[in-house]
């Protein structure tokens, strides 16, 4: 959304706004001290620009179990182990111009957290 520019007059220059978007970081990791940094991190960094930050939101865990036998075979008592991984998810809303997002997301992110970016119009 831009600003209404009125024509220029001799000597003058148009100052035309940037359009203001919507830019929408989501975390995802199975490592909450690594997913916490890089949130931390990427919230620092647009409050050093002074830029309209919301979150981290944390989303709900997902917590995806596996049960298998513990013999290879069938036989025997029948016992089961049972594995479980977790998956953090944390959503950081931005907005400002689409140019500025380069420079914050321009961090050394952390082993094992995926960052997924998606602008829109605010």
């Amino acid at each position: 959304m831009s600003a209404y520019v009125a024509p220029a007059k001799k000597g003058q220059e148009e100052f035309v706004e940037p359009t203001i978007h919507r830019i929408r970081i989501t975390l995802t990791s199975r490592n909450v001290k690594n997913l916490e940094k890089v949130c931390s991190d990427l919230i620092q960094r647009a409050k050093d620009k002074k830029l309209k930050v919301k979150g981290p939101v944390r989303l709900p865990t997902k917590h995806l179990k596996i049960a298998t036998r513990k013999t290879p075979n069938g036989e025997g008592s029948k016992t089961w182990d049972t594995y479980q991984m977790n998956i953090h998810k944390r959503l950081i809303d931005l907005y400002s111009p689409s140019e500025i997002v380069k420079q914050i997301t321009s961090i050394a992110i952390e082993t094992g957290v995926e960052v997924e970016v998606t602008v829109q119009n605010a």
